[in-house]
């Protein structure tokens, strides 16, 4: 049974204020757990999970973890989880020191007021799909350890580099690097076909990029509508853009 001091903790890594405070972040279930564990760029502080779960996870566990294994029960696992339905499985991992990304010889994503964090995790996930190695994130776009956007990486939050920078500076530190902005009007996607090296940008999921962020942009691009939608979610252009570049 977890003590009511260790139980308000993890609760209060929910937020992102105590996340800062501690420096780090909890994930939950069996998948997205294990790939943080697997991906040896997150350190573990703890695992807390369900007797059986453990028990037939140990061997891998230690594979790549060596600390110790706490057993609870549903009963706590509910209480600590952010879940309405929780996945046998909780960890607690250290967050990652700040990176700096440089754009040349690669695609990157740059994400301008990304706010959902299932859109964020959503896009982290899209960007291991296709190898793209960086996304770079807007100051004000959600938080990367926010629970919900951990859990939506699917695992993919140890496989690409985050950063989170004001963009404006960085995109004119990159300004070498052809600068593509997702916009409603623009070139065809579908004409960046084989694209090797390229910042794509992509802007809040109600207001688009910014006025700011769109004057560094050297081309808009935009995938054609058919139908009578207004817009695409931004996840979702996200992976239609990457879709028609890579071959």
């Amino acid at each position: 049974m977890l003590s009511k001091t260790y139980t308000k903790y993890i609760q209060s890594l929910h937020h992102k204020k105590v996340r800062d405070t501690e420096d780090v972040f909890i994930a939950e279930g069996s998948k997205v757990v294990m790939e943080l564990l697997k991906s040896a760029i997150f350190s573990c502080q703890q695992v807390l999970g369900l007797q059986q779960w453990l028990q037939e996870n140990e061997n891998s566990i230690r594979k790549y973890y060596a600390g110790p294994l706490q057993v609870i029960d549903n009963f706590d696992l509910e209480k600590i989880s952010s879940q309405s339905s929780p996945n046998q499985v909780l960890g607690v991992f250290k967050k990652l020191t700040k990176t700096t990304v440089t754009a040349k010889g690669k695609i990157s994503l740059v994400l301008d007021a990304i706010q959902d964090p299932g859109n964020l995790g959503t896009i982290i996930r899209i960007a291991d799909w296709f190898g793209i190695p960086s996304v770079i994130c807007s100051n004000n776009c959600t938080d990367m350890y926010n629970p919900k956007v951990v859990q939506s990486t699917m695992g993919s939050l140890g496989r690409v580099q985050i950063m989170y920078t004001t963009l404006a500076e960085w995109l004119q530190k990159n300004d070498t690097v052809h600068i593509y902005a997702a916009a409603l009007n623009g070139k065809n996607v579908s004409e960046l076909k084989g694209l090797k090296e390229g910042i794509i940008v992509i802007g809040n999921e109600s207001k688009g990029i910014s006025d700011e962020i769109m004057q560094l942009c050297t081309e808009k691009i935009t995938i054609p509508k058919k139908g009578e939608a207004e817009s695409l979610n931004a996840a979702v252009a996200t992976g239609i853009i990457l879709s028609h570049i890579f071959p």
